[in-house]
């Protein structure tokens, strides 16, 4: 059965694990099942600690339609379109990883807090 404990106010359930010979776990079916794993993880060095989460399949796709029309309304048509949009579409996925790190860390921080400004970067848009 896991062990509940708390990182600052952020329930954690904890659950030992075997490390085969071959240094390979099995995820316990509770865990597995809510965080809906399917069939891959991402496994991520944090400090000290080792990360395994369900791996992420969407690259950004959610944007796409978003980005087009940005594109398209500042004149961009051709070829010069698919290489803009090939390049804004490659830089979805990193900008939403870097925001889930800086709310991760908010989450498990003192202050508890982060403004829209630092997530977005707007301060200096002026």
């Amino acid at each position: 059965m896991p062990a509940t404990m708390t990182k600052g106010r952020v329930p954690m359930e904890i659950k030992k694990l075997s490390i085969s010979a071959k240094r390979q776990i099995t995820i316990p079916q509770k865990f597995f099942t809510m965080l809906g794993f399917d069939t891959e993880a991402e496994c991520t060095v944090r400090g000290n600690e080792l990360v395994i989460r369900p791996a992420r399949t969407n690259t950004g796709g959610e944007f796409a339609e978003q980005i087009l029309a940005d594109l398209i309304a500042n004149g961009y048509s051709g070829n010069d379109l698919l290489e803009r949009f090939k390049k804004a579409q490659g830089q979805v996925h990193p900008a939403v990883e870097a925001m889930l790190v800086d709310a991760e860390q908010v989450a498990f921080s003192e202050s508890g807090h982060i403004s829209y400004e630092d997530v977005f970067d707007t301060e200096d848009e002026e």
